[in-house]
């Protein structure tokens, strides 16, 4: 054999001995979203110059719920009576007042005002969703049945929406 051929042969012997050795795994990637909402809402006001002796009865206003929850998470809107109802749940008795007067209202679900939106127990309803991650509108429909023996003020009360998802 020649010094070349010998040459060649140490070369891919050498070669071979170098080469290097590998070896894999695997490993996991994780991330947890969790569901998530919001709400808020825009004052409902039946109006700032009511004429009791001269207004239609009843008197309507509307006003909306802004909803935003993650995609696809289920959720439940419910209203409380109102901080002047006399009792957490009584619905029937929703009040505005102006010092230790009253002035009697209802929050509904539907246009027509014939279901009460409450928290889901006794006579009230609830309106139920699927989150979009965006945000969504939910209309509410107040109605103040009568201004029979009024007295004039600034009526108000606080009603605490409550979503649950």
């Amino acid at each position: 054999m020649n010094t070349k051929s010998l040459l060649l042969i140490a070369a891919l012997l050498a070669s071979g001995a170098a080469q290097a050795v590998t070896a894999s795994n695997t490993f996991q990637v994780t991330a947890t979203v969790i569901s998530s909402c919001t709400v808020s809402g825009t004052a409902l006001n039946f109006g700032n110059t009511i004429d009791p002796l001269a207004a239609a009865v009843p008197l309507d206003a509307t006003s909306t719920l802004s909803v935003t929850c993650s995609n696809t998470t289920p959720y439940t809107v419910a209203l409380n009576a109102g901080s002047n109802a006399g009792g957490a749940s009584n619905f029937s008795a929703r009040a505005m007042k102006a010092g230790s007067r009253s002035l009697a209202y209802q929050l509904y679900l539907d246009t027509g005002r014939s279901s009460v939106w409450g928290d889901g127990t006794a006579s009230s309803a609830t309106v139920a969703g699927t989150g979009t991650g965006s945000v969504q509108t939910l209309s509410i429909y107040g109605r103040l049945p009568s201004l029979a023996n009024v007295a004039p003020g600034a009526y108000t009360d606080t009603v605490t929406v409550t979503i649950t998802y």
